[in-house]
């Protein structure tokens, strides 16, 4: 896994108000992958999502009763260019010690992805297919 953080999601309560605030308050530049479900921001380095709480937390923490009130209302992508990548680095994580959350799949937005969780519990995303640059800081 090379060391780069592509995207960090933050699970939001009103999406049409926090577009507004890092869109309109913060002048952050909204990509063009984004749509009426989730927004994307291309800063320096690295891409600030935001996407419903519920959705995300259903989404990062499968199987769990009540998603919505998990600890982490947050996750950190990894894009990579192929769906081989993503097994390849989840299966990595796993060696290393990670909790396969969400097993490598077809997504509803026509991609591959999977989630991990690291020792403390934080959601990682390996993810491929999104229309994102794989490294942000690189474009």
């Amino acid at each position: 896994m090379e060391p780069r953080i592509s995207i960090i999601t933050l699970g939001v309560t009103d999406l049409a108000r926090s577009t507004a605030f890092y869109r309109d308050g913060l002048g952050f530049p909204v990509h063009d992958a984004g749509g009426p479900s989730i927004t994307f921001f291309l800063l320096e380095n690295v891409m600030l999502s935001l996407y419903p709480r519920d959705a995300l937390m259903a989404e990062a923490n499968p199987g769990q009763a009540d998603a919505g009130q998990a600890p982490h209302a947050f996750t950190i992508a990894h894009n990579v260019a192929s769906r081989a990548e993503v097994d390849a680095v989840i299966a990595e994580a796993e060696a290393a010690g990670a909790a396969i959350v969400k097993p490598a799949s077809e997504t509803f937005w026509g991609g591959y992805s999977g989630y991990f969780a690291d020792p403390d519990s934080f959601r990682w995303e390996v993810a491929t297919g999104s229309g994102l640059p794989v490294d942000p800081s690189a474009g």
